[in-house]
Order: C-alpha cells, then sequence, then structure tokens
C-alpha cells in the first residue's frame, strides 16, 4: 500500500517538474519549436529521476525518456513516468493542454500519482483526490483527439447523445473528465503505460472509472510496456460506454488503430 509520502512525493516531483517546463518554455521562446520540445522531454527526465531517485532509492522507475534496464521488473514498487505528456503541444505556443505524469504502480495496481496541468496552474493527485463535480446543466461531452476522432469516440458518443470536444496531450484529456468539463474519455490509437498511469491513479482516487476499452483492468509494470487503450469515464455511465464500445467493432480494427501513439 502506498505511504502518505508517497502521495506527497508524487506530488512534489510532479510540480517541481512543472515549474522547470514553464521556466524553459519562457526562457525558450527564441527555440525553433523541436529545439524546445526535446530539452523539455530531456529536463524534465532528468529531474525528475533525479528526484525519485533520491527520495526512493530501491523502487525502480519506468519514464517514456529513459532507458529501460529490465531492473524495475525485480522491484514490487515502480514509479510510471511520463516527463512531458503533449510534447507537441508543449512547443505550441501558448497552448495550455500538456502535463507532467507521476504515478507509483504496486503489484501491477496504480496506488499513488500526480498530474499536473502546469500551463493551467493544476495540479491533482491522489493524496487528496478532487471531488467528483455534478454535471447537470450542460450538453453530454466526449474528449477525443485535436486531429482525429476515433471509432468508438463516436460510438461512445452517439451513444450518449454527447458532443465531442478536442483535446491535446492524455493528461489534459483525462483531467478534463475529472474536473467534470467532459463525461468521457476513450483511447484507441494505442499508447504506453506512462501516458495512462497517472491519470488513471488520479480518477480511481476521484471515484472514476477507468479500465481497458473491454473492461479489464489497467496493468502496469509488465515486461513490455505498450497498454494501447483507455477509458475514463463517470461511473454511472461506465457501462453505457462499454457498450458502445463493444457494438463499434473495436477489436477487429484495433490492427488498424494501433500504430504510433498520437494522443
Amino acid at each position: 500500500m502506498p505511504t502518505t509520502d508517497d502521495h506527497r512525493i508524487a506530488r512534489e516531483v510532479a510540480v517541481a517538474a512543472s515549474e522547470l517546463l514553464l521556466a524553459l518554455r519562457e526562457e525558450g521562446k527564441g527555440m525553433w519549436p523541436d529545439q524546445l520540445r526535446a530539452e523539455g522531454d530531456r529536463q524534465s527526465h532528468e529531474l525528475i529521476m533525479e528526484l525519485l531517485t533520491e527520495a526512493r532509492p530501491d523502487d525502480g522507475i519506468l519514464s517514456e525518456e529513459g532507458y529501460d534496464d529490465g531492473r524495475r521488473l525485480s522491484v514490487e514498487r515502480v514509479w510510471v513516468v511520463d516527463p512531458l505528456d503533449g510534447t507537441r503541444e508543449y512547443g505550441e505556443a501558448g497552448r495550455p493542454d500538456w502535463a507532467v505524469h507521476i504515478a507509483l504502480a504496486e503489484g501491477g495496481l496504480v496506488t499513488a500519482g500526480a498530474v499536473t496541468l502546469p500551463a493551467m496552474g493544476m495540479v491533482f493527485d491522489t493524496g487528496e483526490p478532487p471531488e467528483m463535480p455534478e454535471v447537470e446543466g450542460r450538453p453530454a461531452r466526449v474528449v477525443t483527439s485535436r486531429f482525429h476522432h476515433p471509432m468508438v469516440t463516436e460510438f461512445i458518443a452517439d451513444a450518449l447523445g454527447a458532443e465531442m470536444v478536442g483535446m491535446g496531450s492524455a493528461g489534459a484529456k483525462a483531467m478534463a473528465v475529472v474536473t467534470g468539463m467532459v463525461d468521457a474519455y476513450a483511447h484507441a490509437g494505442g499508447m504506453y503505460e506512462w501516458d495512462s498511469a497517472a491519470p488513471v491513479a488520479v480518477a480511481q482516487a476521484a471515484g472514476f472509472h477507468a479500465s481497458r476499452l473491454d473492461g479489464n483492468p489497467l496493468v502496469y509494470n509488465r515486461s513490455d510496456p505498450w497498454l494501447p487503450d483507455l477509458l475514463i469515464c463517470r461511473p454511472e455511465l461506465a457501462s453505457t460506454c462499454l457498450e458502445a464500445i463493444e457494438e463499434s467493432g473495436w477489436r477487429q480494427h484495433a490492427h488498424l488503430q494501433w500504430g504510433p501513439w498520437r494522443g
């Protein structure tokens, strides 16, 4: 089980990386966007590795930007991190939909975590999870990619009578559900453990449904970190969303959708 310190560490490390990324973005206004993105990925990763190693030297770490030497598979506690989720958006001046993910996985399940949306000044963590907001009085909404609408998202939107909202990073999409801006987020385009671990930790701590698209649990710290699909939604909508996903025939089309991560 996570300790109080684990929740605190997740939050403090995420906030420290967020402050670094905001400062770099301000200082790097003259950089080419790809250079800024690369520096953001690198510097945030290095800071997170330093802070987690100092705080929890016996734990494993799986980072999107790090070399995976496999040591994490021999320990029970593993930090799964994305130093900069939404690298594309980070390099676009003024875009706020990018995030930092810090999560702790124990026995395959995420037990502590934090997600920050630095450009929005927002921090979400499992130590003090946000309360699930009421959403009456607005149309139902489903969040999707800025650039394409996966089939499963369209089926969910039809089932809920919902409008679709385009957004950047996975963390930003997931936190849009947590804050009540939208009602559901489904991803079928392929992703890795670091894309979903922290958002799932926060969403579950706040009482939201989080699972694979077939309803099975999300399992972390596997030998292959490829974890290609995800559903996060309000709990009262879970059965409707899962039925719509099944009706979409996503299983038959998964080989076409699970290409490189597309947000």
